[in-house]
């Protein structure tokens, strides 16, 4: 007898629908699965024997059982251990062993021996799949079931066991769906927040966290060792505002894919904070692999993606950063397939600015010679610095400073004036409809053109450093763009000629 559920597969952030298809009949006894399966799908086979088998029903051991597994369509790899729970339901539907209607009902969840279910990946992905095609019910593991529960008018059941699933499609167990006002929601930032005022001094630089907060502004900072680099890096988390609904969606989607969600946990209200080592390889950083998987740039969108240590990292990592700076995207091809992550990340850099991290220090002296301070410095490529908005020289602190008992909080005044600044750029781009922006960082030049105009001074001074070399095109759009956040935190519509020279004395860093 053959019979058929639906399941689905992910394909880098997005799911795709996947039929499961099943023929059981008397033979010589065998269990094969065919449609291009990984590893683990053919592993499957004996974690769905025993987990039947321990569920007191005939596994395809117990009898002369020919079974043949189709998972369709047969060009599109199928990867991971979801597909365990829609097999087993298809081979007892067709050994007759349990009847239950499978219409518009997907199916996905790793079966242990015991016939527990055990937690997917990518759960909210095949929601929103289910969703797009009319599918009305989606059958998980319970772990997954808060996390599907996010797309509204879709009946989520979340199921414990084999026998709990089968108890139910048979009518003989009640299980209410789980509602989508029933969330929990996750920080993904800092396991501690760090207070902005714990920084000791150094209000240029909070000055200029304040701006790249507030628009998504790329930063870095330089200075000698000690100086609160990090630590000014790792208080950007408690100024930003929290994710809006849609972003939250975006980020979830794929902290989800990932496997970084925690059980029962399902919304990311807070925005990312990730600061990998710089040992980091290209493909870490870009995302890839197999089965491919974002890296840690998707993982910072609409967050913060701080790299401590800039120089030091890879210089093909370095360069891999170029592209979804711009795009706001990166695309990863492979033989059989292209994808493409999301990476609308606010890039923090920090460097020491020389191997011992005292050039032009006036209190202690170098130790490095011009050829090595050389080549430190050539680590970072004209085009990727071109690409940040903001430079910021972070000095040491002194004793003074250092000891001095402003230690109040800090943040919270910060945050307010980043989340109107944001508010009125959200109001500003509603009328821009070729391009979803939320942040003035985000803009191209028709968005540049229409919401960055400036004085007959302003201009002056621009064509200045224009003309001089000392900005590009491009420093030239970035100048703009910073400039106009400026204006945004100082609720002014129109660009003053002091907030073109606060932005390039941001941008230049002679």
């Amino acid at each position: 007898m053959m019979k058929k559920v639906l399941s689905a597969a992910i394909i880098g952030l997005d799911a795709k629908l996947v039929q499961v298809e099943i023929d059981v009949s008397h033979g010589l006894r065998s269990f094969i699965i065919v449609g291009l399966p990984d590893k683990a799908v053919e592993e499957s086979k004996e974690r769905i024997e025993s987990a039947i088998k321990n569920s007191k029903l005939l596994s395809p051991h117990n009898r002369t059982f020919r079974t043949l597994v189709n998972l369709a369509p047969a060009d599109l790899k199928k990867e991971g251990s979801l597909y365990d729970l829609p097999i087993a339901l298809a081979f007892l539907l067709a050994s007759s062993q349990t009847n239950f209607n499978t219409e518009d009902k997907m199916f996905l969840g790793e079966l242990s021996l015991d016939g527990k279910l055990r937690k997917v990946k990518g759960a909210l992905s095949f929601a929103i799949l289910a969703k797009e095609l009319g599918i009305k019910e989606i059958i998980l593991p319970k772990q997954n079931a808060r996390e599907a529960s996010l797309i509204k008018d879709l009946k989520v059941i979340g199921v414990e066991s084999l026998s709990e699933a089968l108890a139910y499609l048979e009518n003989k167990k009640v299980i209410e769906p789980v509602l989508s006002d029933e969330l929990q929601t996750n920080n993904y930032s800092l396991p501690t927040e760090i207070d902005i005022g714990w920084v000791k001094g150094q209000e240029y630089a909070k000055r200029a966290l304040e701006i790249s907060a507030a628009g998504g502004h790329n930063l870095f900072f330089f200075g000698p060792p000690g100086g609160g680099k990090s630590l000014l890096a790792k208080s950007l988390p408690s100024i930003l505002p929290q994710l809006t609904e849609e972003e939250s969606l975006e980020v979830t989607k794929i902290y989800s894919v990932a496997g970084l969600l925690k059980d029962n946990e399902n919304l990311i209200s807070e925005r990312p904070f990730r600061s990998p080592h710089h040992t980091l390889s290209e493909i870490a950083l870009i995302g890839g692999g197999n089965p491919i998987r974002p890296g840690e740039m998707t993982l910072a969108h609409r967050g913060v993606l701080f790299l401590d240590e800039f120089p030091e990292f890879h210089r093909d990592a370095l360069e891999s950063l170029r592209q979804p700076i711009e795009d706001g995207k990166i695309t990863v091809a492979r033989a059989k397939n292209t994808f493409t992550f999301p990476s609308k990340f606010t890039l923090v850099a920090a460097s020491n600015p020389c191997p011992c991290g005292f050039f032009r220090n006036p209190d202690k002296q170098c130790s490095c010679t011009n050829s090595q301070i050389s080549m430190y410095k050539r680590k970072l490529s004209g085009p990727l610095m071109d690409r940040i908005d903001i430079f910021i020289e972070v000095p040491a602190v002194k004793y003074e400073k250092l000891t001095s008992d402003s230690s109040e909080k800090q943040s919270d005044s910060f945050r307010q004036r980043i989340k109107e600044a944001r508010y009125i750029q959200k109001e500003r781009f509603k009328e821009s409809s070729s391009r979803f922006i939320l942040l003035n960082s985000e803009m191209q030049l028709p968005e540049i053109k229409k919401y960055c105009e400036h004085g007959p001074e302003s201009k002056d001074l621009l064509k200045k450093y224009v003309d001089s070399g000392k900005l590009s095109a491009r420093g030239y759009h970035r100048v703009l763009k910073v400039a106009r956040t400026i204006a945004d935190l100082a609720t002014s519509e129109v660009i003053q000629k002091e907030h073109i020279a606060e932005a390039l004395m941001y941008r230049l860093r002679d």
